[in-house]
């Protein structure tokens, strides 16, 4: 049950953080859940993943992709499940959400997985003959995100009138003002609707509240900058992504990554 894990410093704009196949998949409990786009792909045998208060069933080459704290479960739903999985990140990783549509979950159908399935063994392959060519690994995750960016909506986002006329506009605002101080009383205003609900609407089509679309969308934003400005203070950064409060900010990356922006810039340092 071979899995690996990313341990070259972080230059690539898009790596596996961890990667992994022919896994004898138990049961996986993430109340709050990964901290990168996880995605899992059923290669035999078949499971169930139950996310956002449904449970859906993961046959042979079905995979599903689950965004950053979308909490999930998963489990074999009868006898063997076998998977490969791989989690993803990057120096550009806050470009991911709108590469894959700000969509809280794809699903992959049999044909996608079919051609996902090898680019997670290449990845492997990679790994198993040290050191693993960065590049190539890079470029085998983009192409990843790419067969995701094709996955099949649970709903098109684009054909949904109120997604396109509260949701996307505020979206837009998001990245343009997450450095300013920006508040969700703020980003109501620009639809004229009341805070609770616009954080519906968030909740039913990216499986965020406003304020955790904000915050999340923050940090990438900061990790960003941790890696690609190595001689900016962390609170010349929190300034930068609109943290108020340099303690602030780093109490909100330590529970969300689970590691201060320091450890995080030293770990991933080159």
């Amino acid at each position: 049950m071979p899995i690996r894990f990313r341990s070259a410093p972080l230059e690539e704009p898009f790596a596996f953080d961890s990667v992994g196949n022919h896994w004898n998949q138990e049961r996986v409990i993430r109340r709050n859940g990964h901290h990168h786009y996880h995605f899992l792909l059923s290669e035999k045998g078949c499971g169930c993943v139950e996310i956002q208060g449904k449970t859906y069933t993961l046959s042979e080459n079905e995979g599903i992709l689950t965004a950053p704290f979308i909490a999930h479960t998963y489990f074999p739903k009868e006898g063997e499940w076998i998977t490969a999985f791989a989690t993803v990140t990057g120096t550009v990783e806050s470009s991911i959400a709108q590469i894959l549509g700000n969509r809280p979950m794809i699903f992959t159908s049999k044909a996608q997985g079919m051609r996902i399935l090898p680019l997670i063994e290449a990845a492997m392959e990679q790994y198993e003959h040290p050191p693993a060519d960065a590049k190539l690994l890079s470029v085998c995750c983009y192409r990843l995100l790419l067969e995701l960016a094709e996955g099949v909506y649970t709903h098109d986002l684009h054909s949904e009138p109120l997604y396109l006329r509260y949701v996307a506009p505020v979206l837009q605002e998001i990245e343009l003002q997450y450095g300013m101080p920006l508040t969700v009383a703020d980003l109501c205003k620009k639809v004229y609707v009341t805070p609770q609900y616009l954080s519906r609407l968030f909740k039913r089509f990216l499986g965020y509240s406003v304020y955790e679309y904000v915050t999340a969308y923050r940090i990438m934003r900061a990790k960003e900058l941790l890696l690609t400005a190595p001689r900016l203070e962390v609170q010349e950064i929190a300034l930068r992504v609109g943290f108020e409060d340099a303690s602030h900010f780093i109490k909100i990356f330590k529970k969300t990554v689970r590691t201060t922006p320091g450890t995080f810039r030293k770990e991933n340092e080159s």
